[in-house]
């Protein structure tokens, strides 16, 4: 499907992040989370000359859309297909030790959520799938009619906190039996039937979500790129974080906090020789940054971000 440049996704939050990233314009920054480009393109609009910007996203869509969107910058910007919990290993390999900036706008784009082929909506029928990246073996269908009833229950509670994960879980498993789960369609029946009651949008929400994070592997990675994110920055770099639910506020909450007090209890922080370190790293605002009634009334999918930053001491 081709969509217009400026359809692909409207980015939450756009001066608000940009202006938070570049304390310094100068240096290379980083763009864990390139989507449809458009907090990448601000970025390079007010990069200084000799800067530049490495952009990261496992959708190969994204890639292929934000590239021309970002071709008249030239080679200061970087366009790479990859998860962002590879930044790390991939800047050592461009033998980049430090950066100034980076920006992560965390969840799914608008066009993943609206491109039927990439089965993330309970509002449409296609094959079950919900991989960002389609070279990535595990999909949702695989999680869906491969795991077993308790592991199934487990996901949808631990990634979509949905009280009634055990009985939605043994409605997949029952189903399954008589015929494989295959499309998004299937499973918003099931879980339908399953949940019941007026609140039944929310559950199938909460359900999709569970399951998409689950394929790939989302928390596991916000952790990582959070952790190598903090040990790349240079004194002064900022990373700044826009999550949408309460799973991955919590997580980048809790981790910016640790860096801040120093506490040893995240990898990057652990020295056993000292059970409290020197605070790697200070909170930009001590409360995280919403949207403004009006670019929620343009944009109502900026109505659950929330942005939060740090600063490398």
């Amino acid at each position: 499907m081709c969509l217009a440049l400026n359809n692909f996704h409207t980015p939450v939050l756009l001066q608000e992040a940009v202006n938070c990233l570049l304390s310094s314009g100068n240096g290379i920054f980083v763009d864990g989370t390139l989507g449809g480009g458009g907090h990448a393109e601000a970025i390079l609009q007010r990069l200084q000359p000799q800067s530049s910007l490495i952009c990261f996203d496992a959708d190969a869509d994204a890639i292929r859309h934000a590239s021309q969107r970002l071709a008249v910058f030239g080679d200061r910007v970087s366009v790479l297909h990859a998860n962002f919990r590879t930044i790390k290993h991939v800047l050592s390999e461009k033998k980049i030790e430090c950066i100034a900036g980076l920006l992560l706008d965390l969840g799914v784009s608008s066009y993943q959520l609206d491109e039927p082929s990439k089965g993330f909506s309970f509002q449409t029928d296609e094959r079950l799938d919900m991989r960002m990246d389609r070279d990535e073996p595990l999909d949702a269908f695989a999680v869906v009619n491969g795991y077993g009833e308790k592991e199934l229950a487990d996901v949808i509670w631990k990634f979509g906190e949905e009280r009634q994960s055990r009985r939605i879980a043994r409605a997949l498993v029952w189903n399954r039996e008589r015929m494989p789960i295959a499309s998004t369609a299937d499973l918003a029946k099931i879980v339908s039937g399953a949940a019941g009651g007026k609140f039944r949008t929310k559950t199938l929400a909460r359900v999709f979500q569970a399951i998409r994070i689950e394929v790939n592997r989302e928390l596991e990675n916000l952790q990582k790129v959070l952790e190598d994110g903090i040990t790349l920055l240079r004194p002064g770099g900022r990373l700044v974080v826009i999550s949408y639910h309460s799973l991955e506020d919590r997580i980048v909450k809790q981790t910016f906090k640790s860096a801040a007090e120093g506490k040893n209890d995240l990898p990057f922080l652990l020295n056993p020789m000292l059970p409290h370190q020197e605070p790697a790293v200070t909170l930009v605002m001590k409360k995280p940054v919403i949207a403004s009634e009006e670019e929620i009334r343009k944009n109502p999918r900026a109505r659950s971000a929330k942005m939060r930053a740090i600063e490398k001491r």
